[in-house]
């Protein structure tokens, strides 16, 4: 699956009467990114003439509102393309409330009193695995160590681990090269893709496993906390490995795939299945849980529905967030809550564009007030496009996130000027490249055009 990408996005602009601006997108991988602009269109068109105040108000509210139209959720409700161009809307408003606090999107929620943050969060559907009063209950039992942990994360940064080591397609020799540059660089969880030949896999994970545990390698990284590798299979130099199958084998078949992979020692497998299979899921973890492996998704799963039953059903040792799959913030806030109250560990999925400018701000919300936990967690790091937006993602030498401290960047997803002149189809300055030949008459576009007491508009952006 997925071995064939032209990273797109749907990206929407909203602006004002005023001067408040807050920008949103929605990741996908090509073809179809036309269908997710118009979709957000639509979408947007239900904000023209709310007043800033009004939304910001009771975020809780504007989320309601947005997934309230009845002709809307009988496509949906709630799931694939108006849930994806819904996220690019939300996190808009959220982009531009947190910018007009001069705040940082994880900022501005983790300064939230409990109360407001249960404001914010969508809990229909989702009450008999977690009520507004256990979510209270939570925030309530983390605010007083806030400060201690945003000092602790500023200080250290956000743990991460990088996906750029073992994508299909890479060489053997690009394999290795990729592996040793990352250990160097301070990572110590590295995760490759499975699926389409257990033989090339069993290689490829020996490949990787004979460098990070070999300790003359490792040789100037400094250790990580004991904690941070506790059940996750650490090698001899503390170094963990994750494999990722994007949903290739029916049930059984991921079982006898994955077997075959153990002696290697991967901490989980993410996506063995349909994504939306729970029972599937549940019974795959139950067969592996002998061999030590465990099972991760989520970056499909494609609402807080699915991320209800998956917990309620002990189908998942990783829970694996998605920031534009899921409708926003306010939806996010509720999977978060849930995974606090069941005990499992929240690693958002990163890899597209714009994916890590978004996750870092809700690994942080998590750990700051939410979860409070930052031991077994680490967020995805991929290290493809950050060079398209005007606030990217940084690592420190540990390789773990900075975290976003520009009071302005909100939600840090806006693309610079250049970006867009380049890459917006079919007027950006790279669909008249030869490059872009091969590829042109499969790229799409969209506007968007609604207003919040003025206008927006959207694009999609194609970068490689």
């Amino acid at each position: 699956m997925n071995q064939t990408c032209d990273y797109s996005c749907a990206y929407v602009t909203l602006f004002t009467d005023g001067t408040e601006v807050g920008y949103g997108m929605t990741f996908t991988i090509g073809r179809g990114n036309d269908i997710v602009v118009y979709a957000a269109e639509q979408v947007a068109e239900r904000l023209v003439g709310k007043s800033t105040a009004e939304l910001f108000g009771d975020m809780g509210a504007m989320w309601t509102y947005l997934l309230s139209d009845p002709q809307h959720r009988w496509i949906g409700p709630e799931k694939g393309v108006i849930h994806l161009a819904t996220a690019a809307v939300v996190n808009a408003v959220w982009d531009m409330y947190a910018r007009s606090q001069n705040k940082p999107l994880w900022r501005l929620i983790a300064d939230m009193s409990p109360e407001e943050i249960v404001r914010s969060t969508c809990f229909r559907y989702i009450t008999d695995a977690l009520t507004p009063d256990e979510a209270l209950k939570i925030l309530k039992d983390k605010e007083a160590g806030r400060k201690d942990r945003i000092a602790h994360v500023e200080k250290e940064g956000y743990p991460a681990y990088v996906t750029s080591v073992g994508w299909y397609g890479y060489s053997d020799e690009l394999v290795e090269e990729r592996t040793r540059h990352w250990l160097k660089a301070g990572f110590n969880h590295f995760k490759l893709k499975v699926g389409v030949n257990v033989d090339d896999d069993r290689r490829r994970m020996a490949l990787i496993r004979r460098i990070i545990d070999d300790p003359k390698n490792s040789e100037g990284v400094p250790r990580p906390d004991p904690a941070t590798i506790a059940g996750k299979n650490a090698g001899p130099t503390d170094c963990v490995l994750m494999i990722d199958a994007n949903q290739v084998w029916d049930m059984q078949e991921a079982v006898d795939y994955v077997s075959q992979l153990a002696e290697f020692k991967p901490w989980f497998i993410e996506e063995p299945t349909a994504p939306d299979d729970v029972l599937a899921h549940a019974e795959i973890r139950r067969q592996l849980a002998p061999l030590g492996v465990g099972v991760a998704t989520g970056e499909h799963a494609h609402n807080r529905m699915v991320f209800k039953q998956l917990l309620q059903a002990k189908a998942i040792d990783v829970c694996q967030i998605d920031s534009c799959r899921l409708a926003g913030v306010n939806e996010i806030l509720g999977v978060l809550l849930m995974s606090a109250k069941y005990g499992v560990p929240v690693c958002p999925h990163a890899g597209g564009i714009g994916l890590c400018q978004y996750t870092i701000h809700l690994s942080l919300i998590d750990y700051v007030a939410i979860s409070g936990s930052i031991d077994t967690n680490v967020l995805e790091y991929a290290q493809h496009l950050h060079e398209n937006f005007v606030n990217p993602v940084s690592l420190n030498a540990k390789g773990r996130y900075n975290v976003p401290s520009v009071a302005d960047e909100g939600y840090s997803i806006q693309i610079t000027d250049e970006s867009r002149a380049k890459y917006v189809y079919p007027h950006g300055s790279y669909w008249s490249s030869p490059e872009a030949g091969k590829i042109a008459s499969k790229a799409v576009n969209g506007h968007t055009n609604g207003h919040v007491n003025g206008k927006a508009n959207g694009v999609a952006v194609n970068g490689h």
